[in-house]
């Protein structure tokens, strides 16, 4: 019985926190702000003993040829490259521990079905998986969204959290859209 008495931990997901989204291929303006307040949450998580994992934008060098390629084409995030790697005090908050997906779409399929796996377990007990799945990271309005429908999806009654201020977009626009549909889907967005 002892587990059952055990406080959930809360999930903290970097998403996509990655040089060729900051300064490379699709950097933009303003996502290096994001690094201090990033690397701080990270280390607020780890002092309270929570989970924390990432997600790295993945692709081979034949993504021109790819659907999102297509749809996209800039080559990034190529696994092997300096874009693919983690940015700044980022990639130093990165532990050999850390659950880490590489995703070669939006949406990390590995992502949802260990949150899945994580619900079914807690369901044979009756708990709930996590405190909280709190969401970082970029892009707001891609794979932001993605992650956080997915994480919704996988465990509907836990708290799905996005942090405003450590997410941001190439287009301003779109970043607040993006914030609003998530509102919309019932994920907390907090620092607005």
């Amino acid at each position: 019985m002892k587990g059952r008495n055990r406080i959930m931990k809360r999930l903290l997901m970097v998403v996509d926190y990655q040089n060729d989204f900051v300064d490379g291929a699709l950097g933009f303006p303003g996502a290096e702000k994001l690094e201090k307040p990033i690397a701080d949450k990270i280390a607020a998580y780890r002092e309270a003993g929570d989970e924390v994992a990432f997600t790295f934008d993945t692709h081979r060098r034949d993504y021109l040829d790819t659907q999102e390629g297509k749809n996209l084409p800039v080559a990034h995030c190529v696994e092997g490259t300096p874009g693919h790697d983690l940015y700044g005090q980022v990639a130093d908050c990165l532990r050999d521990s850390d659950t880490v997906f590489c995703k070669p779409a939006f949406g990390s399929a590995a992502f949802f079905e260990r949150c899945r796996q994580s619900q079914r377990a807690a369901d044979a007990v009756g708990k709930l998986p996590f405190a909280s799945i709190e969401i970082v990271g970029l892009v707001s309005n891609i794979c932001i969204i993605s992650n956080a429908v997915l994480a919704k999806t996988a465990c509907p009654e836990v708290p799905v959290i996005v942090d405003a201020a450590c997410t941001a977009s190439f287009d301003p626009d779109l970043h607040e859209k993006a914030l609003d549909v998530m509102e919309g889907l019932q994920i907390q967005v907090i620092n607005r």
